[in-house]
């Protein structure tokens, strides 16, 4: 495939837009970028292209679609030979329901498809249909080029025993209530990775993939295919994040309500929002502030210990499904990838399964740097940094054509 074809990847968040320009065939960014705090009074865009950083005020209650004209008003200005590369664009979606099981080229039943998913993703799903909207008309000549990756396509070969809930099996009929997973380009891309560093066919590849972030999840990987994550109908379940609670009795929220008084709005805020890591430190959700203090003051102990507690429960429960095999432990994610501390702590919990932390390997694998990081004779855990951008670009250029051929992240 010629340089010239090139995929601009869109990642609309509620008040952000995370964006690049990639090649698909060999993965070289020639943008990346990240428009953050929009629709709140210090909006700002900071980017990266050829090798310069550099950042900027948007203004006051600034928009996506202002975001997407700056970038492609200001950024690109003058750098039209780059604007005129980008053949096709790639949208991350979190939430397709049942309907898509793969990544699909957007019309206005795939438009119509996501806006049904809404109740199940509500922070994402929208930002992300303004994100679709915003790039049809900044790039008319594309419209049909446009190309949706969903975050719950790779869960989709989870089994009955995995997605249901013991609920009436008619809410899962009739309303399509069931689990469905998120962040599914991170674990297929890290799996990916991992069976082509351990020189296995993918599969043949048991593993158990860990995106940790904002948002976390955890996901069982046999024989390649995805048999259970740990986020549910939404991305509420699961581990503890941010500022989401992920596991909870549900029994807590009749409480919230019956007895507290608590609105149905003010619960949801409150799960979403408000708990989480910030809810366990009552400071902040930055876990850089977990780690740095939680030697020394009580909050910050609290939210680690809560959190690898939580990671450690899943990752052990999983290795029920490798059918007898467990190839690795993978880390991943802005705090997978950056935290030795929670790895160290996670893994350390899991020493009955032959975990053995290697001190000085779990510290210098962060800040981009992949590899193993327990000792020899334990059983294997990985660093391996994610690359879901460059999974969104190779599945836009497959589907639109505008590669003949285009490589997946393991040959």
């Amino acid at each position: 495939m010629s340089t010239s074809q090139l995929v601009l990847v869109l990642n609309c968040g509620s008040s952000s837009l995370k964006f690049a320009i990639i090649d698909p065939t060999d993965g070289t960014e020639h943008l990346s970028g990240l428009a953050e705090c929009l629709h709140l009074s210090d909006a700002r865009i900071k980017w990266k292209i050829e090798g310069n950083k550099e950042e900027e005020k948007l203004g006051a209650n600034a928009t996506h679609k202002d975001a997407l004209n700056f970038m492609v008003n200001t950024i690109l200005k003058g750098k039209e030979a780059l604007l005129s590369q980008i053949k096709a664009i790639g949208h991350r979606v979190v939430h397709g329901g049942e309907k898509f099981t793969d990544s699909v080229i957007i019309d206005s039943d795939v438009i119509k498809g996501i806006e049904e998913a809404i109740p199940f993703a509500p922070l994402h799903n929208p930002a992300h249909l303004i994100g679709i909207d915003e790039a049809l008309k900044a790039f008319p000549d594309l419209e049909e080029k446009n190309v949706a990756v969903f975050d719950t396509a790779f869960h989709q070969t989870m089994p009955e025993a995995s997605y249901l809930y013991a609920l009436p099996y008619s809410l899962y009929k009739k309303h399509g209530i069931r689990r469905y997973g998120a962040h599914g380009t991170s674990h297929d891309y890290v799996s990916k990775q991992a069976a082509k560093e351990l020189n296995k066919k993918i599969n043949e590849l048991n593993v158990i993939t860990c995106h940790l972030g904002n948002g976390g999840s955890v996901a069982a990987i046999c024989n390649g295919q995805c048999v259970d994550t740990s986020m549910g109908l939404t991305p509420l379940e699961g581990l503890v994040m941010g500022t989401r609670c992920g596991d909870i009795d549900p029994a807590i929220i009749f409480y919230l309500y019956n007895s507290l008084g608590m609105s149905m709005d003010q619960i949801n805020t409150l799960l979403t929002k408000e708990s989480g890591l910030l809810g366990l430190t009552e400071k902040t959700s930055d876990c850089r502030y977990v780690e740095d203090n939680c030697a020394t003051h009580d909050n910050a102990k609290r939210a680690m210990e809560v959190f690898c507690h939580r990671l450690a429960k899943y990752i052990a429960s999983y290795t029920t499904l490798m059918e007898g095999r467990l190839d690795a432990v993978i880390f991943t994610g802005g705090i997978g990838e950056n935290s030795a501390p929670i790895r160290k702590r996670t893994l350390d919990k899991l020493a009955l399964l032959g975990f053995k932390i290697d001190d000085e390997k779990n510290i210098k694998a962060c800040f981009g740097k992949s590899g193993d990081i327990t000792k020899e004779g334990s059983r294997l855990a990985m660093v391996i940094p994610t690359n879901e951008e460059l999974v969104i670009a190779q599945d836009t250029a497959r589907l639109t054509g505008i590669a003949e051929e285009t490589p997946c992240p393991v040959q």
